[in-house]
């Protein structure tokens, strides 16, 4: 044993470059347990601890050994290409296989062929692709010297970070030889999650098999986790870092929290990360903060990956002040001087914030946090929670269509089949696939005949503990004791005491007051209205088989240019800063869910007109006609007589509704919208006629723009009937 101590030590020096390195409380004790003892482990400790130099230790001693590679899962890209540089450094021969390096493939697969690669590193979603389940992951799991879970955290429902694809990792832990040590890391779990994180990783005694190990049981909130298999060794450290310096401020408005971040970013030190909520705020700040001369960049997801290898490597090389980053930016980035982090809009549980905040202050002495609460964040986490939990509904609809089809079906066919939105089709798949009701082909999508039963019981104990830690989230903002010690016991963290520095123990720390010249920027750049959104070109798959189209030719491939709409406007994005938040408190639907209906608010109208001006039409229009609402036919007849009125437009009157149409189902995929759409509308006698003599296109006026179909479909009556083009204008769009 001592042997292997010098020999794991020398490679933690090449690893550190640290000459006198030695290992932290629970290191060596992890690797043991993996190498010696060739256990089933969790480490749970904060981030920079060294939980990778456990598994990169654990798999070269392996390799020495004899073995074969270690197969690590890990969640994010840039989480990925931290490890292979990292393991480069102590002589590790690293190797990935990801989504964004499909050009690598054949030659990681010939190293691994030849034995050399020490470590492969790949993301859960590759255990669904049939390819490397049939072509490499079998070979793999007979030679190789370790498995280590990355973020384990991910394997739990009760995670804050919970992905489908994670619990196929049970299945495949199931396969291994019994003495292939498994290792799951993560610097976020509390009691839950570990108890649940240690029965999924433990290794399963035969149905036969009489475990002699006494059971431990944790409670859990409503629950009682049992974890009978004692073979699990799990090291848990105190979770707070004496570097971080937390914080609260509250301000009322968008304006007033973007203007304090634009008055005194420059006075953080370092460079650090500022988070937000949606991509929509995210960029609307990164573009607030360049405008006032700070060097930041926007990291969501929406920016591609060279971008995003871009803006981190500029964060690394300290070339911008800060990434204003939606989650997109978490697991995956490893800065260990990173000296602060801002918080515009909270994370939906402490467990979440802990996890982002513990970016920070990992090799200084002084980090700061500082969290800006938003009026929204309760809706915006709300949001999420439901996007990511599926129905019964959407899922006895996915296997019915599954199950009634001959073969397999790629997405796009099912969406033919189904009403229900492409992403979360997808996750819903990833669930069912998880669960063996489903598995994924070559062909496509099928049943596999296996019984589903939808556990609603589960789901429904998932969203309570979810709610539970929203309330969590909201006490931690208005704390009256340590804020460093409310995060760590969220964790369950046995060492969770006052830190001495957060604003409640020793005083707030940050400054309040914000200039007038910054407080008119803010206000003036969240002022500025005018979003563009693009029309559809292409029609979706699959319209044949929900009837529409009639008897002429099907609808398919690219929607002919003489019936297309024009590039059309709106005042933001109802997810956007600024105008966003104020289009939502006047259209959000009352306590009773009836949408509001009154006519525009004398304050939107010098809005509205100035995105008229400021929009570049090809050709302005002469007439307006606007779509007729079941929900809010005062909003949007006075918008489009208004809107006539002040440009001395002839106010040409709405569309007609089809008889007996009603209101239209929430928003699915692209093909059961034009399902629903297609016969809804029609041009009355007397617009078409007058249609033929305008002279120019129409403006065609609604009050959200959501998946542009309606629009698209109305605007295709409209050119039909004469008209020569169609703008479409709306308070919103969804996104």
């Amino acid at each position: 044993m001592t042997e292997l101590r010098t020999e794991a030590e020398e490679i933690l020096r090449a690893l550190t470059g640290q000459p006198a390195a030695e290992f932290h409380d629970g290191q060596w004790e992890a690797i043991e347990a993996l190498v010696a003892q060739r256990r089933r482990a969790l480490v749970v400790e904060r981030t920079g601890w060294g939980k990778s130099a456990v598994y990169f230790i654990a798999a070269l001693l392996r390799r020495r050994q004899g073995c074969g590679p270690a197969l690590i899962v890990s969640p994010l890209l840039a989480l990925m290409r931290d490890q292979v540089e990292a393991a480069g450094r102590a002589g590790v021969r690293a190797a990935s296989i990801n989504s964004a390096n499909p050009t690598e493939w054949a030659d990681v697969a010939a190293r691994l062929n030849a034995d050399a690669v020490d470590v492969l590193l790949i993301s859960p979603e590759r255990l669904v692709n049939q390819r490397f389940k049939t072509n490499q992951l079998p070979a793999l799991l007979r030679a190789v010297g370790l498995v280590v879970i990355d973020e384990a955290h991910c394997i739990s429902d009760w995670g804050h970070d919970f992905r489908p694809d994670y619990r196929r990792i049970r299945d495949l832990l199931a396969d291994l030889p019994p003495d292939t040590p498994v290792l799951a890391t993560t610097a976020t779990a509390n009691a839950r999650v570990i108890a649940d994180i240690e029965e999924q990783i433990a290794l399963r005694a035969p149905p036969d098999a009489v475990n002699s190990a006494p059971s431990r049981v944790i409670a859990a909130g409503e629950e009682q986790i049992a974890t009978p298999d004692a073979r699990v060794y799990t090291v848990r450290g105190a979770l707070a870092r004496a570097s971080l310096r937390l914080g609260v401020l509250r301000l009322d408005a968008d304006w007033q929290r973007l203007a304090w971040l634009a008055e005194h970013l420059d006075e953080f030190p370092g460079s650090g990360i500022i988070y937000c909520l949606t991509v929509a705020g995210a960029e609307d700040t990164a573009s607030l903060l360049a405008r006032a001369g700070h060097r930041v960049l926007a990291y969501t997801g929406r920016t591609d990956d060279a971008e995003r290898r871009a803006a981190e490597a500029a964060l690394k090389g300290n070339d911008v002040q800060a990434l204003v980053a939606t989650s997109a930016l978490g697991m995956g980035f490893d800065k260990p001087d990173l000296g602060f982090v801002v918080h515009l809009g909270a994370p939906a549980s402490p467990v979440a914030y802990y996890q982002q905040v513990g970016r920070a202050g990992r090799a200084t002495t002084n980090a700061d946090v500082l969290l800006l609460p938003g009026s929204q964040d309760r809706a915006i986490w709300e949001f999420f929670a439901t996007s990511s939990m599926p129905t019964r509904e959407t899922a006895d609809e996915v296997l019915t269509a599954l199950a009634a089809s001959p073969a397999p079906l790629s997405i796009p066919a099912l969406e033919a089949r189904v009403n229900v939105r492409r992403s979360r089709l997808e996750l819903l798949l990833k669930v069912l696939a998880v669960d063996g009701a489903v598995e994924r082909t070559a062909a496509g999508w099928g049943r596999t005949g296996q019984p589903w039963r939808y556990d609603e019981a589960r789901y429904d104990r998932i969203t309570r503990a979810r709610q539970r830690e929203q309330d969590a989230m909201e006490r931690y903002e208005s704390l009256t004791t340590c804020r460093m010690e409310y995060l760590t016991r969220a964790l369950d963290d046995p060492h969770a005491a006052p830190c001495g520095r957060c604003d409640v123990c020793a005083g707030p720390w940050y400054p309040t007051a914000i200039s007038p010249v910054r407080q008119r920027q803010a206000r003036d750049q969240l002022d500025r209205a005018g979003v563009a959104v693009e029309p559809r070109s292409r029609w979706p798959t699959g319209l044949d088989r929900l009837g529409v189209g009639g008897d002429g030719a099907p609808l398919q491939g690219a929607i002919p240019v003489d019936q297309r709409v024009k590039t059309g406007r709106v005042i933001a994005r109802l997810t956007d800063l600024g105008w966003g938040t104020r289009l939502r408190r006047l259209l959000h639907p009352d306590a009773e869910g009836r949408p509001s209906d009154a006519t525009v608010p004398p304050e939107l109208v010098p809005t509205c007109l100035a995105v008229l001006r400021d929009w570049d039409w090809p050709a302005r229009p002469a007439g307006v006609v606007w779509l007729p609402s079941l929900s809010r036919p005062r909003l949007i007849e006075s918008l489009a007589t208004g809107i006539a009125r002040a440009g001395k437009l002839e106010a040409l009157g709405p569309l007609d509704l089809a008889p007996g149409a009603g209101p239209t189902p929430p928003s699915g995929n692209s093909a059961y919208r034009v399902r629903d759409v297609w016969d809804r509308f029609t041009v009355p006698a007397d617009l078409a006629a007058r249609l033929a003599h305008l002279g120019g296109p129409v403006l065609l006026v609604d009050d959200i723009i959501d998946s542009r179909w309606t629009v698209m479909i109305a605007g295709a009556l409209l050119r039909r009937a004469g008209a020569t083009g169609v703008l479409p204008f709306a308070l919103a769009s969804v996104a």
